[in-house]
Order: C-alpha cells, then sequence, then structure tokens
C-alpha cells in the first residue's frame, strides 16, 4: 500500500505518534517565534507553563525530558539544530518547515477543545458521577 493511500485513520495515527510525549506541543509553540538556545528553550516553556498555573503539566519540564523531546523532534524532522556561536550559547534549536506546518495545522485542534472545554467537563463529570454510584450500589 502506498504511504498517500493510508486510510484516514492511519494518518491520524502516525500524526499522533509525532505528536506522542507531553511537551512536544510546548516546544513547537515556544520555537514559532524565533530560534533559541536550549538553556533558553527550557526556561521560555517552564516560565510560560508557571504564568497559565501548572494547567498542562504537573511539575516543571526537566532537562533530561527536553533532551530527548528535542531528539525525538530532529528525528522526525520537526526541529533542527543549529550551531551559531554566541554569547547566548553555540547550540540553538529551529521550527523546520514541516514543524510550523504540525504547529499550524494544530490550531484547528486547540480551537475544537476550547470549543467544548465545557462540554467535556460537564460529560467527565457525569460519568465520574455515575462510576461513583454504581459503586455505591455494588456495596
Amino acid at each position: 500500500m502506498h504511504e498517500e493511500n493510508l486510510p484516514y485513520r492511519h494518518g491520524i495515527h502516525e500524526a499522533m505518534g509525532v505528536l506522542s510525549g507531553q511537551w512536544v506541543t510546548a516546544v513547537l509553540a515556544s520555537l514559532t517565534a524565533r530560534p533559541m538556545t536550549y538553556s533558553k528553550l527550557l526556561e521560555h516553556i517552564n516560565h510560560s507553563e508557571e504564568r497559565h498555573g501548572w494547567v498542562t503539566h504537573e511539575r516543571p519540564l526537566r532537562q533530561k525530558v527536553l533532551t530527548d523531546t528535542l531528539h525525538r523532534m530532529q528525528r522526525d524532522g520537526l526541529v533542527v539544530k543549529i550551531s551559531r556561536p554566541s554569547r547566548f550559547g553555540s547550540t540553538w534549536y529551529q521550527l523546520t518547515p514541516m514543524g510550523r506546518s504540525l504547529l499550524r495545522s494544530l490550531l484547528p485542534l486547540a480551537k475544537w477543545a476550547e470549543d467544548h472545554r465545557g462540554d467535556l467537563s460537564q460529560a467527565r463529570a457525569a460519568y465520574l458521577a455515575a462510576q461513583q454510584a454504581a459503586v455505591k450500589s455494588d456495596k
């Protein structure tokens, strides 16, 4: 089967594989404006998370996790590592055109989540209440 003929669900599965890992979207968003050094990227992501009240993550991004995330993103062609000596550091990271394309394609998904945030919360609360009621009735 040719890649261009993959069924829709296989394409979604492949895209989700590229997005796997808690910090991929944070790296994509952080590098959207400009290339950054490793330390600036780490600082930027943690500062952004802290500013928003750690809504999407429970704790700060650690160096090892950022390194692993960047390696996966380089492997997938989303990020490139550039050696550019400067007073800020010599190793910089920037999005590739494919990384920028992926980030743009996530905007409708983010909009969907925003539009349905209340519905999701209600559905989850109703499900949890039903599960708790079922447990109580079994006792």
